[in-house]
Protein backbone atom coordinates (compact mmCIF):
# COMPACT_ATOMS: atom_id res chain seq x y z
CA UNK A 1 0.00 0.00 0.00
CA UNK A 2 1.28 3.25 -1.23
CA UNK A 3 1.10 7.03 1.29
CA UNK A 4 -0.76 10.10 0.02
CA UNK A 5 2.52 11.17 -0.85
CA UNK A 6 4.00 8.38 -2.98
CA UNK A 7 0.14 8.18 -4.49
CA UNK A 8 1.51 12.10 -5.50
CA UNK A 9 4.46 11.13 -7.23
CA UNK A 10 3.55 8.16 -9.32
CA UNK A 11 0.62 9.77 -10.18
CA UNK A 12 3.02 13.01 -11.31
CA UNK A 13 5.41 10.40 -13.01
CA UNK A 14 2.49 9.04 -15.12
CA UNK A 15 1.21 12.29 -16.33
CA UNK A 16 4.80 13.68 -17.08
CA UNK A 17 5.67 10.74 -19.09
CA UNK A 18 2.21 10.27 -21.03
CA UNK A 19 2.88 14.55 -21.73
CA UNK A 20 6.72 14.50 -22.63
CA UNK A 21 7.94 11.06 -22.64
CA UNK A 22 11.07 11.35 -20.74
CA UNK A 23 10.51 12.60 -17.10
CA UNK A 24 13.66 13.72 -15.06
CA UNK A 25 13.78 15.18 -11.31
CA UNK A 26 14.01 18.87 -12.27
CA UNK A 27 10.36 18.51 -14.08
CA UNK A 28 8.98 16.24 -11.28
CA UNK A 29 10.29 18.66 -8.66
CA UNK A 30 8.56 21.65 -10.67
CA UNK A 31 5.59 19.56 -10.95
CA UNK A 32 4.85 18.54 -7.38
CA UNK A 33 5.85 21.86 -5.82
CA UNK A 34 8.63 19.83 -4.31
CA UNK A 35 12.86 20.42 -3.47
CA UNK A 36 14.89 18.22 -6.10
CA UNK A 37 16.49 16.55 -2.78
CA UNK A 38 13.62 15.24 -1.58
CA UNK A 39 12.35 14.07 -5.17
CA UNK A 40 15.45 12.55 -5.49
CA UNK A 41 15.19 10.63 -2.10
CA UNK A 42 11.74 9.62 -3.06
CA UNK A 43 13.06 8.10 -6.09
CA UNK A 44 15.67 6.16 -4.65
CA UNK A 45 12.96 4.47 -2.38
CA UNK A 46 10.98 3.82 -5.33
CA UNK A 47 13.47 2.26 -7.50
CA UNK A 48 13.81 -0.49 -4.28
CA UNK A 49 10.14 -0.81 -4.34
CA UNK A 50 10.32 -1.74 -7.58
CA UNK A 51 8.22 1.27 -8.76
CA UNK A 52 10.90 2.66 -10.98
CA UNK A 53 13.82 2.77 -13.00
CA UNK A 54 16.45 5.23 -11.75
CA UNK A 55 20.24 6.06 -12.30
CA UNK A 56 21.74 9.27 -11.72
CA UNK A 57 21.47 11.79 -14.58
CA UNK A 58 19.36 9.45 -16.61
CA UNK A 59 15.47 9.86 -17.44
CA UNK A 60 13.45 8.19 -14.71
CA UNK A 61 11.05 5.11 -15.84
CA UNK A 62 7.91 3.87 -14.14
CA UNK A 63 8.08 0.00 -14.02
CA UNK A 64 5.55 -2.31 -15.18
CA UNK A 65 4.84 -1.92 -11.27
CA UNK A 66 5.10 1.18 -11.19
CA UNK A 67 2.84 2.19 -14.15
CA UNK A 68 0.07 -0.47 -12.39
CA UNK A 69 0.60 1.56 -9.51
CA UNK A 70 0.06 4.98 -11.02
CA UNK A 71 -2.63 3.45 -13.33
CA UNK A 72 -4.75 2.80 -9.39
CA UNK A 73 -4.52 6.07 -8.38
CA UNK A 74 -5.56 7.93 -11.62
CA UNK A 75 -8.62 5.55 -11.83
CA UNK A 76 -9.84 6.55 -8.39
CA UNK A 77 -9.55 10.14 -9.29
CA UNK A 78 -11.50 9.58 -12.72
CA UNK A 79 -13.84 7.23 -11.49
CA UNK A 80 -14.58 9.77 -8.26
CA UNK A 81 -14.91 12.72 -11.36
CA UNK A 82 -17.63 10.94 -12.98
CA UNK A 83 -19.18 10.13 -10.31
CA UNK A 84 -19.22 13.78 -8.58
CA UNK A 85 -20.55 14.63 -11.74
CA UNK A 86 -23.57 11.81 -12.84
CA UNK A 87 -24.52 11.50 -9.27
CA UNK A 88 -23.87 14.81 -7.26
CA UNK A 89 -24.73 17.24 -10.81
CA UNK A 90 -21.11 19.17 -9.95
CA UNK A 91 -20.08 20.36 -13.22
CA UNK A 92 -16.75 19.32 -15.17
CA UNK A 93 -15.03 22.42 -13.74
CA UNK A 94 -15.44 22.09 -10.07
CA UNK A 95 -14.66 18.57 -9.66
CA UNK A 96 -10.61 17.88 -9.84
CA UNK A 97 -10.09 19.25 -6.54
CA UNK A 98 -12.82 17.26 -4.39
CA UNK A 99 -11.30 14.06 -6.84
CA UNK A 100 -7.33 15.00 -5.71
CA UNK A 101 -9.01 14.50 -1.43
CA UNK A 102 -10.88 11.23 -2.56
CA UNK A 103 -8.48 9.23 -4.77
CA UNK A 104 -6.62 8.29 -1.67
CA UNK A 105 -9.18 6.75 -0.23
CA UNK A 106 -7.55 2.99 0.29
CA UNK A 107 -10.82 0.83 -0.14
CA UNK A 108 -10.68 -0.89 -3.24
CA UNK A 109 -14.23 -1.76 -2.65
CA UNK A 110 -15.33 1.86 -2.25
CA UNK A 111 -13.97 2.37 -6.17
CA UNK A 112 -15.64 -0.75 -7.42
CA UNK A 113 -18.87 0.31 -6.09
CA UNK A 114 -18.78 3.58 -7.47
CA UNK A 115 -17.80 2.07 -10.63
CA UNK A 116 -20.78 -0.44 -10.27
CA UNK A 117 -23.12 2.04 -9.58
CA UNK A 118 -21.93 4.40 -12.43
CA UNK A 119 -22.03 1.73 -15.38
CA UNK A 120 -18.61 1.15 -16.19
CA UNK A 121 -18.12 4.23 -17.64
CA UNK A 122 -14.58 4.03 -20.14
CA UNK A 123 -13.97 8.15 -19.58
CA UNK A 124 -14.02 10.85 -17.10
CA UNK A 125 -16.06 13.76 -17.37
CA UNK A 126 -13.24 15.35 -19.61
CA UNK A 127 -12.62 12.39 -21.61
CA UNK A 128 -9.70 11.15 -20.47
CA UNK A 129 -9.62 6.98 -20.04
CA UNK A 130 -10.51 5.78 -16.93
CA UNK A 131 -8.40 2.53 -16.12
CA UNK A 132 -9.57 -0.58 -15.49
CA UNK A 133 -9.07 -2.50 -12.04
CA UNK A 134 -5.75 -3.79 -13.12
CA UNK A 135 -4.38 -0.33 -13.68
CA UNK A 136 -4.27 -0.58 -17.65
CA UNK A 137 -5.55 2.42 -19.95
CA UNK A 138 -6.62 1.78 -22.83
CA UNK A 139 -5.87 5.03 -24.90
CA UNK A 140 -7.96 5.88 -28.07
CA UNK A 141 -6.76 8.12 -31.09
CA UNK A 142 -8.13 11.04 -31.52
CA UNK A 143 -7.41 13.92 -33.34
CA UNK A 144 -6.83 17.87 -32.58
CA UNK A 145 -9.83 20.25 -33.95
CA UNK A 146 -6.83 22.60 -35.00
CA UNK A 147 -5.33 19.65 -37.10
CA UNK A 148 -9.20 19.39 -38.70
CA UNK A 149 -9.81 21.00 -42.39
CA UNK A 150 -12.61 23.28 -43.48
CA UNK A 151 -16.04 21.12 -43.92
CA UNK A 152 -14.88 18.72 -41.85
CA UNK A 153 -17.56 17.58 -39.52
CA UNK A 154 -16.57 15.83 -36.07
CA UNK A 155 -17.52 15.16 -32.64
CA UNK A 156 -16.01 16.50 -29.47
CA UNK A 157 -14.68 13.76 -27.19
CA UNK A 158 -12.30 15.27 -24.74
CA UNK A 159 -10.49 18.47 -23.52
CA UNK A 160 -6.31 18.35 -23.64
CA UNK A 161 -6.25 21.42 -20.77
CA UNK A 162 -8.81 20.92 -17.55
CA UNK A 163 -8.04 23.84 -16.06
CA UNK A 164 -11.27 25.49 -14.39
CA UNK A 165 -10.39 28.46 -16.90
CA UNK A 166 -10.44 26.77 -19.99
CA UNK A 167 -13.62 24.50 -18.90
CA UNK A 168 -15.58 27.83 -17.61
CA UNK A 169 -14.65 29.55 -20.73
CA UNK A 170 -16.06 26.38 -22.65
CA UNK A 171 -19.29 26.95 -20.78
CA UNK A 172 -19.50 30.06 -22.04
CA UNK A 173 -19.51 28.88 -25.45
CA UNK A 174 -21.84 26.07 -24.42
CA UNK A 175 -19.47 23.55 -25.65
CA UNK A 176 -19.21 20.13 -24.00
CA UNK A 177 -18.84 16.45 -25.28
CA UNK A 178 -20.02 14.91 -28.02
CA UNK A 179 -21.31 17.61 -29.52
CA UNK A 180 -21.27 17.78 -33.83
CA UNK A 181 -18.99 20.37 -34.65
CA UNK A 182 -19.18 21.41 -38.48
CA UNK A 183 -15.56 23.73 -39.56
CA UNK A 184 -16.93 26.23 -41.58
CA UNK A 185 -13.70 28.07 -42.27
CA UNK A 186 -9.70 27.74 -41.25
CA UNK A 187 -8.10 31.54 -40.91
CA UNK A 188 -4.84 30.84 -43.24
CA UNK A 189 -3.51 33.77 -40.72
CA UNK A 190 -3.39 32.31 -37.28
CA UNK A 191 -5.76 29.39 -37.94
CA UNK A 192 -8.22 30.48 -35.68
CA UNK A 193 -11.66 28.61 -37.07
CA UNK A 194 -15.39 29.63 -37.86
CA UNK A 195 -17.37 26.12 -36.74
CA UNK A 196 -20.96 25.67 -36.32
CA UNK A 197 -22.50 23.24 -33.26
CA UNK A 198 -25.46 22.74 -31.83
CA UNK A 199 -28.11 25.92 -31.75
CA UNK A 200 -25.32 28.66 -32.13
CA UNK A 201 -24.53 30.29 -35.71
CA UNK A 202 -21.06 30.78 -36.78
CA UNK A 203 -18.73 30.96 -33.75
CA UNK A 204 -14.81 31.36 -34.26
CA UNK A 205 -12.46 29.56 -31.93
CA UNK A 206 -9.01 30.69 -31.63
CA UNK A 207 -6.13 27.95 -32.24
CA UNK A 208 -5.33 28.06 -28.98
CA UNK A 209 -8.83 26.78 -28.34
CA UNK A 210 -8.97 24.23 -30.90
CA UNK A 211 -5.27 22.58 -30.16
CA UNK A 212 -6.94 21.35 -26.95
CA UNK A 213 -9.85 19.83 -28.25
CA UNK A 214 -9.75 16.40 -29.07
CA UNK A 215 -12.09 15.48 -31.77
CA UNK A 216 -13.73 12.24 -33.68
CA UNK A 217 -13.51 12.64 -37.56
CA UNK A 218 -16.94 11.47 -38.96
CA UNK A 219 -16.58 8.34 -41.61
CA UNK A 220 -17.49 10.16 -45.26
Amino acid sequence: MNSLAEENYLKALFNLATENGDVNVTELSKRLGIKMPTVTSMMKKFAEKKLVHYESYKPLRLTEKGKREAGLVIRKHRLTEMFLVEKMNFAWEEVHDIAEQIEHIQSPLFFEKMDELLGHPKVDPHGSPIPDRNGKIVWKTYDKLSDCQEGDAVTLAAVINTSPEFLKYLNSRKISLGIRIKIRAVEPFDKSMVVSYGKSGSETLSNLVCERLLVEREES
